[in-house]
């Protein structure tokens, strides 16, 4: 069953990147090798280089040694060898393209599902590790085979979540955006996390890290919060069978 680390976001307020994670990366961390093998395929403006270099750094601070999956001859081995899995985050539609195009999908499942791997995630990396990307906040600049993705978890969350409206801004609130989804999917619920929240998983159970709730919404009802550090079951949250 699997045990993942699921972030809203690289950073929190004006914290340095990860800097705000360090409490919920040693929970996920905790009885591992802590050797991670990092996925920095959502970067599209920045090279792979410079994302291990950016994200090695927190890791090294909790004792974790992380590398870049693109160090590997061999990508699909590095996925079936590694312990622990740590997708960044950037564009999801340029995530999951080249995921199915490196043929890891698949492999990283059942790495995670079936043989006890660690995953951690944040923003696009949340993002795949739910049934599909029908919920990033991204813009699709690529076109992925399908918006199908990992299933980690079972049911659609969406990172970065900020209530309202901005001042000025005419178009939808975040909450009229996910109002839309579950009409247009109304057995499905989406997990909202704000930023600098974490969902961690183990293997049935999920629990939101942290110091901000998150909130479930639902078709035609108001969304119901998830406090901090309140264990809840997965299937409390209702997603789709793939």
């Amino acid at each position: 069953m699997p045990r993942a680390l699921l972030m809203s976001s690289s950073r929190k307020d004006s914290l340095g990147y990860l800097e705000h994670s360090r409490d919920q990366l040693y929970t996920i961390l905790e009885g591992t090798s802590r050797k991670v093998l990092f996925i920095p395929y959502a970067a599209v403006s920045f090279s792979y280089d410079t994302y291990e270099e950016l994200a090695s750094a927190p890791f090294a601070t909790v004792g974790a040694d992380l590398v870049s999956i693109h160090r590997y001859r061999d990508p699909v081995a590095a996925v079936h060898d590694a312990d622990i899995i740590a997708v960044g985050g950037g564009n999801s539609f340029a995530l999951l393209s080249r995921l199915y195009e490196a043929e890891l999908l698949s492999e990283i499942r059942d790495r995670v599902v079936n043989y006890d791997a660690s995953y951690i995630g944040w923003s696009a990396g949340t993002n795949v590790a739910t049934p599909s990307i029908r919920t990033t906040n991204d813009m699709p600049i690529v076109q992925p085979p399908t918006f199908s993705a990992l299933s980690i978890v079972p049911f659609q969350i969406n990172p970065h979540f900020v209530s309202g409206k901005p001042a000025g801004h005419n178009g939808e609130s975040r909450e009229e955006r996910l109002a839309e989804f579950t009409a247009i999917n109304p057995n499905e619920e989406v997990l909202a996390l704000p930023e600098g929240s974490a969902l961690y998983v183990t293997e049935c159970q999920g629990e939101i890290l942290g110091d901000r709730s998150a909130l479930v919404f639902s078709n035609g009802a108001d969304a119901r919060r998830i406090t901090v550090e309140s264990p809840f079951n997965l299937s409390e949250i209702s997603g789709r069978v793939v």
